[in-house]
């Protein structure tokens, strides 16, 4: 194909004219900044910064910003006076400064714009020589074209070099005066207008009655033209240079690190932290911690979160981030994985009640118990017999727990605590045994205040919804706006999969209304609290780590104080350290007139006997109407009162086949087994229990009147053997209904002893398999098989 002369002219000449479009067209290319990740609270105020990945403090400014007029104003007079009206070059500013370069015999006056500026700032560090500059010119022209005024003016806010490793004014403004730019007075505004000019030559620590004169002259330029009046100008010329850099603030700087691991990519994180709770709950974590040093406890941690959006307001993670000898500082306690103490009780209880397994104050046993190898004890190693579910939780009893997680099932309530968001709850039933109710797993402090403030948003809910579930209610803790895309759907049928309804988690709740709880030396210790506030202490094994979570209507708290090592320490108990943190951090938040309502929808109203919390067999004397949880409306009748036949003086039991049937009195009596019975009397002293039979007139049941405590039938048995390999006594316990009844002890047909009063006996069986009979003087007899095994080499 010939292409004809005057086409070929045609496309010499608007060939340039479609390159240059495309050209302008195509973005500027510019390096790839690395930025600092900040943090804000819910006003938009700066929380904590990071140094970007170069190593330069350099903040990106986000649509919040806005760039204050008076930097503005200081800018352009300094660096560009006609930015508004060229396009890219100040052809007046260029040729002044040529002439001025002449008649220097040097570079004096370089008549860069500002977009002149961007295009330098952006290419990275090149020599100054004409070439470049026309470079910059061409490049300038194009960014004119491809942005607007308002963004050249933010690149360069965002580009301009202030000195040592800060970049930016947003970084500059925090580093040099503490605040925001939005906040900088017009002497603060001259400064950085004039520093970026030669950085690296004048500074506030060097030069710095040149940076003076250099700040002070724009002042009077811009009095001169009229922007400041003669007073502000005064004013402005006796501020002083800051003496030194100011650090950016990092009372959230784990929390920061937490949100740029969690959103890798992400820069800017604007939170629900309610600035002023913040630094208050810092505060107070900061004074105990100053205490808790003295005992080489050196971390805590605490959070403050809504209960009705589990949006988070304060967040400590760790103490001592300001005291040259903190320890372990940076590790973030509040999502650090550690062992839970009994801080898992109530979510047991709470499941139990929505299953029906029991009432919320039916007895449950409390006393010496061993499973296999395993024999809880109570914190204060006493025991009550029997006691109330409720009060269990109230004064967190470690034997109760442990025979309720039996009768619930341990595979069971894993299932309830990762349907409540406990993620750290992931190894076998088996692996975990009955001390997973005791401390055997690990929690996380974030999600333990998910995890009960989520129990109170589905009770209000529940009511807030006429007795309908929101799916939604159980869910994390919430930082960032952006998290808060749940959708709160309703569903009029109970989500089973949530697993805690309405009913039981008030009765939780009002357990941990009790605020008793027992100390080291077993007496009661108050905290006198003008609100009432459901709360739960822990206390992990071998004293190191001490947990504390409380709930309201308005808020969630939790406190968790110990080392981050694992170290133990003697007094780290969660009611001495972290119960009182918990209850500062209570009263500093507003106060509130409103509890959870008790959600009568959920429950049945039905009659309950009074002294064993069952549901009343004819027997028992003394019967309340409470409103009990749906589930509970099966629940077993009372076992513990049975109607007995006495002789005409009411001290003896009798029958029909050996006392006179019409002088035979009829009397319901509370009766429990012998080894809650022993217990329950050194409580309750008052409490008698089954009456004795008319000698020559016994007819009772010998489960009632006699009971093995330890061993259990069958049980293997390891003899406890000293330092120097000499085997100690196996100490065996029993219990009688008749407190001055003697109990004859055999082993394989061979008599041992004889006890009264208290039933122990301590003996070394040889190794094998053995049979323990116990007789009474009434011919009650019980007997059991045991073993005793080879201890391992």
């Amino acid at each position: 194909m010939i292409i004809k002369k005057h086409h070929r002219i045609l496309i010499w000449l608007t060939a340039p004219c479609i390159l240059l479009i495309v050209w302008l067209l195509t973005p500027v290319k510019t390096l790839k900044n690395e930025w600092s990740c900040i943090l804000y609270d819910k006003d938009n105020t700066l929380l904590a910064a990071t140094i970007a990945k170069d190593g330069q403090w350099r903040l990106p400014m986000g649509d919040e910003d806005t760039i204050p007029d008076k930097y503005k104003t200081c800018l352009m007079e300094f660096e560009d006076k006609r930015f508004r009206y060229h396009a890219g070059i100040d052809y007046l500013a260029m040729t002044r400064a040529f002439l001025q370069n002449i008649n220097a015999g040097k570079t004096v006056s370089g008549g860069s714009t500002i977009s002149m500026q961007v295009i330098r700032l952006s290419q990275g560090a090149k020599e100054r020589n004409i070439a470049n500059k026309l470079i910059e010119m061409m490049l300038a022209s194009k960014l004119e074209i491809r942005h607007s005024k308002k963004e050249i003016i933010k690149l360069y806010t965002e580009l301009a070099p202030y000195g040592g490793n800060v970049v930016g004014i947003k970084a500059a403004s925090w580093r040099y005066f503490g605040r925001s730019p939005s906040d900088l007075t017009w002497a603060e505004a001259a400064l950085l207008a004039v520093l970026p000019n030669a950085p690296s030559s004048i500074h506030i620590n060097k030069n710095r009655e040149t940076l003076k004169l250099k700040r002070n002259r724009l002042l009077k330029r811009l009095y001169l033209n009229g922007n400041i009046s003669h007073e502000t100008f005064n004013l402005a010329i006796e501020e002083e240079i800051p003496a030194k850099l100011t650090p950016f603030p990092n009372q959230n700087i784990h929390l920061l690190y937490r949100l740029k691991d969690k959103y890798p990519g992400k820069h800017v994180f604007h939170t629900y932290i309610n600035e002023q709770y913040q630094n208050q709950a810092y505060r107070i974590l900061d004074r105990y911690y100053k205490e808790f040093r003295k005992n080489d406890i050196h971390n805590a941690g605490g959070i403050i979160a809504e209960t009705g959006t589990g949006n988070v307001v304060a967040y400590i993670g760790n103490t001592g981030l300001f005291d040259e000898d903190g320890q372990s500082v940076y590790v973030d306690m509040c999502a650090a994985k550690r062992s839970s103490g009994s801080i898992l009780k109530p979510f047991l209880y709470a499941g139990m009640l929505c299953k029906g397994e029991i009432m919320p104050h039916s007895l449950v046993p409390d006393y010496p118990v061993r499973f296999g190898a395993y024999s809880p004890h109570n914190f204060n190693l006493r025991h009550d017999g029997a006691v109330p579910a409720s009060k269990s939780i109230a004064r967190s009893l470690n034997v109760p727990a442990v025979n309720l997680l039996k009768k619930h099932g341990i595979a069971v309530f894993i299932e309830d605590l990762e349907n409540i968001g406990l993620t750290t709850i992931n190894r076998s039933a088996g692996n975990y045994g009955l001390s997973l109710i005791l401390g055997s797993a690990e929690s996380r402090l974030d999600e333990l205040c998910a995890a009960y403030a989520s129990m109170g948003r589905r009770l209000m809910h529940f009511q807030k919804f006429n007795a309908r579930y929101v799916n939604s209610d159980i869910h994390p803790l919430l930082f960032l706006y952006e998290e808060a895309g749940i959708n709160p759907g309703i569903t009029t049928n109970y989500n089973a999969n949530a697993r805690f309804d309405a009913a039981g988690i008030w009765y939780a709740l009002e357990a941990m209304k009790d605020v008793k709880r027992p100390d080291d030396k077993g007496n009661w210790k108050y905290f006198n609290s003008e609100q009432a506030i459901a709360w739960k202490t822990g206390t992990s094994y071998g004293f190191r780590d001490a947990w504390a979570v409380g709930v309201t209507p308005d808020y969630t708290v939790g406190v968790w104080v110990g080392n981050a090592t694992g170290e133990g320490r003697p007094g780290l108990i969660g009611i001495k350290t972290a119960a009182p943190v918990l209850f500062d951090l209570f009263d500093m938040l507003p106060a509130y007139d409103n509890w959870f309502k008790k959600p009568y929808d959920a429950m049945v109203k039905m009659p309950v006997c009074q002294q064993s919390g069952y549901l009343p067999n004819p027997h028992c004397p003394e019967v309340d109407s409470m409103w009990i949880p749906e589930a509970a409306y099966h629940f077993p009748p009372c076992p513990y009162h049975k109607l007995v036949h006495l002789n005409e003086d009411e001290n003896y039991q009798v029958s029909a086949s050996c006392y006179n049937i019409e002088k035979i009195k009829h009397r319901p009596v509370f009766v429990l087994p012998p080894a809650m019975k022993w217990y329950y009397r050194k409580s309750h002293p008052e409490y008698t229990g089954m009456l004795p039979w008319l000698p020559g007139c016994n007819a009772q049941n010998q489960d009632e009147v006699m009971q093995i405590i330890y061993p259990d039938d069958m049980a293997e048995i390891y003899l406890p053997v000293e330092l120097g390999g000499e085997k100690q006594k196996v100490v065996f316990k029993a219990a009688h209904q008749d407190n001055d009844a003697t109990i004859y002890w055999y082993i394989d047909d061979e008599y041992i002893t004889s006890t009264k009063h208290t039933h122990t006996i301590g003996i070394v069986p040889d190794p094998g398999k053995h049979h323990l009979i116990l007789t009474d003087d009434n011919g009650n007899r019980k007997a059991i098989r045991f073993f005793i095994l080879k201890n391992k080499n």
